[in-house]
């Protein structure tokens, strides 16, 4: 079944939802048809399964950095937010050509964008527990707007050269540490933690 999923994962990134068809899904798979229907009866099983997928794959990693965010420094926190969509891209690549495809996933989209957001607002918090609700507003857009833009970069669908995601990767650190540093510290009574 892994094998039939990573199979759809890859027709649907390369050639869309509604071009991918089950008989390619299978043929890419080496399986036959018949296998692919006993697990899923449509296509529509199919992307029902693989944003399943991709929401725990997301879940588990925004657990795992809200963690890591009660012990990081600023720039250690940017390092994790701007990294942690490219380290799930390969187990989520078909993602974005699922949730641009159908209208009735504009809901799904609504839902990971709001999750997204409330996961790196969390992140925020636990690395600088004095920020107020209204900074955290202002700020997780722009870092959920860098951390798009570094799988861009990567995937080489935004504009960049050899030296731009390091540059982004130091803009994001820049900007977090300006804006925690200071309410790291005024929580903590000292001064803020350096990497």
């Amino acid at each position: 079944m892994a094998e039939l999923m990573d199979a759809a994962a890859e027709v649907i990134q390369e050639r869309g939802y509604e071009a991918a068809t089950m008989a390619e899904i299978a043929s890419r798979a080496n399986a036959r048809i018949g296998s692919l229907y006993r697990f899923f009866p449509n296509k529509e099983a199919i992307g029902d399964a693989l944003i399943d997928g991709y929401a725990a794959v997301l879940s588990e990693e925004y657990a795992g950095m809200r963690e890591r965010a009660l012990h990081s420094a600023p720039e250690e926190l940017a390092d994790l937010l701007i990294d942690l969509l490219v380290r799930v891209y390969p187990q989520t690549r078909a993602m974005t050509a699922l949730l641009d495809s159908r209208t009735d996933w504009t809901e799904i989209r609504l839902r990971f964008r709001s999750q997204a957001m409330a996961e790196i607002g969390a992140a925020l918090r636990a690395c600088a527990p004095n920020l107020d609700d209204r900074e955290i507003e202002d700020i997780v857009p722009v870092v959920l707007n860098n951390m798009k833009t570094m799988v861009g970069m990567v995937k080489k669908d935004a504009p960049t050269s050899a030296g731009a995601p390091d540059e982004l990767r130091l803009m994001n650190r820049l900007y977090l540490a300006a804006r925690l540093a200071p309410a790291q510290g005024a929580i903590r009574g000292q001064s803020p933690r350096r990497k």
